[in-house]
């Protein structure tokens, strides 16, 4: 991986952990945190893309993607949190 990916793959997770946190909890996380909400959400979302026979294409695609992970994510770290 050279540069340029890993930047293009952070910025991706940034933009997805803060829609998610938009999206779910109301706020953003901080650049950090949303870079780590967005990343492994980007693993989640790519996990559940697959399994449902889903395929994204491009920049959109994988902002969607991560975000989607994101969102389920932390969806299920809430449902943690409360029991």
């Amino acid at each position: 991986m050279d540069l340029n990916s890993l930047l293009i793959f952070l910025l991706i997770g940034a933009i997805a952990g803060w829609l998610a946190g938009q999206i779910i909890k109301g706020g953003g996380f901080g650049i950090v945190g949303n870079i780590i909400v967005g990343v492994v959400g980007a693993i989640v979302g790519g996990f559940l893309f697959r399994a449902l026979g889903i395929v994204s294409y491009g920049l959109i695609g994988s902002i969607i993607m991560a975000t989607v992970g994101a969102i389920v994510l932390l969806f299920l770290i809430g449902l943690i949190k409360r029991a």
